[in-house]
């Protein structure tokens, strides 16, 4: 049976459980507001050590500021997680950014991820957010995974989160 909870600072390292491999048959570009398919069929393996230190270090700075991570546990096992970061964003300042949300790959597709974003979207309601900022992965699985939950794409891009990830498909979820 699959728990969940708040991570802490210290359960960095636990980011290694994480399988983040998938199959992917399509991804997603943004084009004048304009979403296209692409093609492109192709085995994404699981992260090397560099990227597990740059996941690493933009979750230990998202909580030593202020963010907040949600964990899935299978057991003592982590199979997914989510940050939600610490600034608030847009004209208003009413943002705040999802900035990582991984499960597993034989974990997925049974509500973790669901799940993981309901928890860090009470967070944010909490904190007086009224829009979550989300940045994600062009990939299929990504973009229908935040569509399916409300999510639509931006319509004022994020000038400093675009410029981090241009081919991120970028989206807004209202939280009220």
């Amino acid at each position: 049976m699959i728990s969940f909870a708040e991570m802490k600072l210290e359960d960095s390292y636990r980011i290694r459980e994480i399988d983040r491999s998938e199959k992917i048959e399509l991804t997603y570009k943004c084009i004048n507001r304009k979403i296209q398919e692409i093609k492109m069929p192709h085995e994404c393996p699981n992260w090397d050590e560099a990227h597990y230190q740059e996941i690493i270090k933009r979750y230990d700075y998202e909580l030593r500021n202020g963010g907040t991570a949600y964990g899935a546990y299978d057991g003592d096992k982590l199979v997914g997680f989510g940050v939600l970061a610490h600034k608030f964003r847009g004209k208003d300042k009413s943002q705040l950014h999802l900035d990582l949300m991984y499960v597993s790959r034989i974990y997925r597709r049974q509500g973790i991820g669901s799940r993981i974003f309901h928890e860090l979207s009470q967070v944010a309601i909490e904190r007086g957010a009224t829009q979550l900022y989300i940045s994600a992965t062009e990939t299929e699985s990504a973009v229908k995974f935040y569509f399916s939950l409300g999510s639509a794409l931006t319509s004022q891009l994020d000038e400093e989160l675009f410029r981090k990830e241009p081919n991120d498909i970028h989206m807004t979820r209202g939280l009220l």
